[in-house]
């Protein structure tokens, strides 16, 4: 079972690209529906894109 995606995660991620690689649903088997399995992706991503934003300030 994968792991899931947290703000650390974010700390990998050097291009936009690799933002779809970092986000893992590990539940996404167990989704009701496909809609909601694309809420959660957009969730982790928003979350990693805040952590990369406030990471380019810290620095």
């Amino acid at each position: 079972m994968t792991r899931r995606t947290y703000e650390k995660s974010g700390r990998k991620i050097e291009k936009a690209s690799d933002l779809d690689e970092a986000v893992k649903d590990k539940r996404k088997e167990w989704r009701a529906s496909p809609s909601k399995e694309r809420r959660r992706k957009r969730r982790y991503e928003k979350r990693l894109t805040k952590e990369l934003l406030f990471r380019g300030l810290e620095d």
